[in-house]
């Protein structure tokens, strides 16, 4: 499991460096990063989702004797949703399931952030107008605006 939740960080950072700054959705937030992370992980779990993992950076940072600012990522996916897209593109699969990171930045302001899932897919055989993508996305706004308190 530890090894599964290594590579899931590792896929996300990835995932997030490779991002265009444009294709990124960026939902302010008053809360520390670990209560906006409860608040998506209740969120979540709630709408019925799945949660997979939830990867402490600086945690992980501390444990190699190094800082990093509070962050942290929430991996969580619905199969009726993500299914559909791996059947119609198996490379989807390379950015299912969906991704949160809750990070402070230089400026103290905590930001939840992912990547929007038109973007996302948008290189792969994929329908932008596919309902599964809509619901994606619409899915992202109302469970990160939730977690952030607006």
């Amino acid at each position: 499991m530890r090894g599964h939740i290594i590579l899931a960080a590792a896929i996300a950072i990835a995932g997030a460096g490779q991002a265009v700054a444009d294709d990124l959705v960026r939902v302010k937030t008053d809360k520390s990063v670990t209560a906006a992370m409860d608040s998506l992980q209740a969120a979540v779990e709630g709408a019925g989702a799945t949660v997979f993992a939830r990867v402490d950076h600086a945690a992980g940072a501390q444990k190699v004797d190094m800082e990093l600012g509070d962050a942290q990522v929430l991996i969580f996916g619905n199969p009726k949703l993500g299914t559909p897209a791996m059947q119609a593109d198996p490379l989807a699969g390379l950015f299912l399931p969906l991704k949160v990171l809750a990070y402070g930045d230089a400026d103290g302001q905590v930001w939840l952030v992912y990547e929007s899932p038109k973007e996302m897919l948008d290189d792969l055989n994929i329908d932008d107008d596919a309902e599964y993508v809509q619901k994606m996305t619409g899915a992202l706004a109302k469970l990160t605006g939730k977690a952030a308190g607006s």
